[in-house]
C-alpha cells in the first residue's frame, strides 16, 4: 500500500468527522496531526486534543466517539487488511496498530523498488531556490557558515528527492564597507611588512590570512591602487575550495556588485515609488514597510544618495521571483533575525504571497576541545574555520555533527567525540551499521533478484521493529520537508542503526535454516538501502568496510 496509507487514513478520519458533525469544527490539515507513535501503536493522531480545546470537551470523550466511528467505517475499507486495531490512549490520542503482514509488504516494496519506494513527487518539478552561507569574502568560513552549508545542502538534497527542482545559491556581498575595510587591512599589513610602524585599528581584519594576502602582493610585485578587489577574490577562492571539500556545490554565485551594475536596484525602487510605497523624509528615501507588518519604516536610500543594505536585498529577491522560482528559502544567521519582517514586507509590496518565502534562522555552533569551548572573534581572526574542522574530523563527521540539532537550537560540537572510532561517535555508529551489512551480504553472496524469499518468516520482535523503523523513513522525509530542516535525518539514522545492531546481536543471519536466512538477508538488504539513502541525503560517504 506504500506511502498512500496516510492518505487513506485521512479519508477515513474525514468521513468519521463528517458523520459526527465535527467536520465544521476541525479545519486543520489532518496530515499535520500524524506522528510516529512510540510504544502505543504505529501511528498516532492528535485531532481529539485539538477538538477538545475548540469544543471545551474532554479529548478522551471526543476520541472515543471518533474511534467508534472509524471502526464502523473500516468494514470493507481498503485499510481493513492493514489495520489491526484503533485505540484511544494517553490523554486522548488516537493510535493506529498495523498488522505484521502490512509491514512485510512494505519491506517487499523497499527490496524490489530500492530508494524509489520512498520517492513521493511532492514537488512536481516546482522551482525552489535555497540561498545559504552567503558569507562576505572577508575571511575563511567559520563554523557558523559551515553549519549553514551542511543544513542548506542536505535540505536541498531532500527537496530534490521529493521532486522539487532546486537551485543552490550563494549571495556574494562583494562590495561595500566590509570589502573596503578588508582592502585597508591588507594595505596596513603591507606597510607593516615594509618596516613601517602601524597602529592597527580594532575594527579591521586581523587574522593571519591578511598577512598571507599582503605577502602574495609583495611576492608577485603587484601594483594596486586598491587592495579590496584582489583580497576579496583571493578569499573567495579559499571559500570555494573549502565548500568543495565539504561536499557543497552551488549552482549560482550571485554577485551584489553585478546586481548594482545591472540597474535592477533602480528598477525595483522605481516600482515601489510607482506603488507609492516609498516617501522622502529628511533627504532620505523610506520604504513604507509598516504597511506590511514591519514595526517601523525603513530607509532604502540615505540622504547622501547611497543605498542601505535593504535596497539591493529588495532587488535581489524580486529578481528571484523574476527567475520564476515558486518558493524562496533563505538560511540566515541569528544576527539577521531582525531583518525578516522588512524583507517579507518588500515581498508583499511587490504583490507576492509572503508564504512563498521562508527564512530559516540557523543558530550558532560552539566548538569544544577537551570539554572546553573555543573562543571566536571574526575580526581578530580567532575563530575555528571550516578548514580546521575538515582537517581535524573530516567531512563526514563535520556534516553529521553540524546537523545534529534543530536549526533553531544552538549546537555544541565536540571535536573529540567526532574523532572517536567507537559507538560514542554517531556518524561512526551509522556508517558501521552500513559497513557491517555490506560485509554480511558480500560473504553470503546474496542476490536479491535470484532468491525466493518468504518475508512472513520474519516474526521476531527485533525483526519487526527493524521493519517498522525502515517504514518510518516516509515520515522522516515528510518532517524534513514540512520544517525545512534535515535535522531529523541524524536522529532517524542513529535509531535505524541501533535497531539493526540490536537485531543482529540477537539473531543469526547466516548459519540458520536456509529460508529463514534468506528472509533475514532480505531484511538487512532493505536496511542497507535506507541507510544508503539517508547518508546520501546528508552528503556522507558509505564505506563498505571499516
Amino acid at each position: 500500500m506504500k506511502e498512500d496509507l496516510q492518505g487513506l487514513l485521512i479519508s477515513l478520519i474525514q468521513n468519521s468527522l463528517k458523520e459526527l458533525k465535527l467536520d465544521d469544527n476541525f479545519k486543520d490539515d489532518l496530515s499535520y496531526g500524524f506522528s510516529i507513535s512510540t510504544g502505543f501503536g504505529d501511528l498516532s493522531h492528535n485531532l481529539a486534543l485539538k477538538l477538545g480545546s475548540l469544543l471545551k470537551k474532554p479529548p478522551l470523550e471526543i476520541a472515543g466517539s471518533v474511534v467508534e466511528s472509524l471502526k464502523k467505517n473500516l468494514i470493507n475499507n481498503l485499510l481493513e487488511a492493514s489495520l489491526k486495531d484503533i485505540r484511544v490512549e494517553g490523554a486522548g490520542f488516537i493510535n493506529f496498530y498495523l498488522k505484521d503482514s502490512y509491514f512485510h509488504g512494505q519491506l517487499k516494496g523497499i527490496i524490489t523498488e530500492g530508494i524509489d519506494f520512498f520517492r513521493k513527487d511532492l514537488g512536481k518539478n516546482e522551482k525552489i531556490i535555497i540561498e545559504f552561507v552567503s558569507a562576505n569574502p572577508t575571511g575563511p568560513l567559520s563554523v557558523a557558515h559551515a553549519r549553514q552549508a551542511a543544513v542548506g545542502d542536505s535540505l536541498a538534497n531532500c527537496l530534490e528527492f521529493l521532486g522539487f527542482k532546486v537551485q543552490r545559491e550563494f549571495y556574494l556581498n562583494d562590495e561595500g564597507n566590509q570589502i573596503n575595510i578588508l582592502g585597508r587591512s591588507v594595505g596596513l599589513r603591507l606597510k607593516e611588512l615594509s618596516g613601517e610602524k602601524i597602529d592597527f585599528p580594532e575594527d579591521h581584519y586581523q587574522g593571519d590570512y591578511i598577512y598571507d594576502i599582503a605577502k602574495i602582493i609583495i611576492e608577485q610585485g603587484l601594483k594596486l591602487n586598491d587592495y579590496s578587489e584582489f583580497s576579496a577574490d583571493y578569499i573567495l577562492d579559499i571559500i570555494r575550495k573549502e565548500l568543495d571539500d565539504f561536499g557543497v556545490k552551488f549552482d549560482c554565485w550571485y554577485s551584489q556588485k553585478e546586481l548594482g551594475k545591472s540597474g535592477k536596484i533602480e528598477l525595483a525602487l522605481e516600482e515601489l515609488k510607482k506603488k507609492k510605497y516609498v516617501y522622502v523624509q529628511d533627504g532620505a528615501w523610506w520604504f513604507k514597510s509598516t504597511e506590511f507588518g514591519d514595526d517601523k519604516d525603513r530607509v532604502v536610500i540615505k540622504s547622501d544618495g547611497s543605498y542601505t543594505y535593504l535596497a539591493p536585498d529588495i532587488a535581489y529577491h524580486q529578481d528571484k521571483y523574476d527567475r520564476k522560482f515558486k518558493h524562496l528559502i533563505n538560511l540566515w544567521g541569528p544576527d539577521h533575525h531582525g531583518y525578516i519582517n522588512r524583507l517579507k514586507a518588500s515581498v508583499r509590496a511587490f504583490g507576492h504571497d509572503p508564504e512563498t518565502i521562508s527564512i530559516i534562522i540557523v543558530q550558532l555552533a560552539t566548538i569544544f576541545r577537551d570539554s572546553k569551548p573555543l573562543q571566536m572573534s571574526t575580526r581578530k581572526g580567532q575563530y575555528i574555520t571550516l578548514r580546521e574542522v575538515l582537517e581535524e574530523v573530516g567531512r563526514d563527521a563535520g556534516r553529521f555533527f553540524f546537523l545534529m540539532r534543530r536549526t533553531s537550537s544552538h549546537l555544541d560540537f565536540d571535536l573529540g567525540v567526532a574523532k572517536k572510532q567507537t559507538s560514542e561517535n554517531p556518524v561512526f555508529y551509522v556508517q558501521y551499521a552500513y559497513a557491517r551489512i555490506s560485509s554480511i551480504l558480500k560473504n553470503s553472496a546474496f542476490d536479491i533478484n535470484k532468491q525466493e524469499i518468504d518475508l512472513s518468516l520474519l516474526k521476531e520482535k527485533e525483526e519487526l521493529e527493524l521493519i517498522r523503523k525502515l517504514w518510518y523513513f516516509f515520515y522522516i522525509l515528510n518532517v524534513c520537508y514540512k520544517t525545512y530542516d534535515p535535522y531529523m535525518l541524524t536522529v532517524y539514522l542513529q535509531e535505524l542503526a541501533e535497531a539493526f545492531h540490536r537485531f543482529y546481536d540477537l539473531h543469526r543471519v547466516l548459519g540458520v535454516e536456509e529460508k529463514l536466512s534468506q528472509s533475514r538477508l532480505a531484511l538487512i538488504y532493505g536496511a542497507r538501502t535506507v541507510l544508503s539513502l539517508g547518508l546520501d541525503l546528508m552528503g556522507i560517504s558509505k564505506p563498505d568496510k571499516m
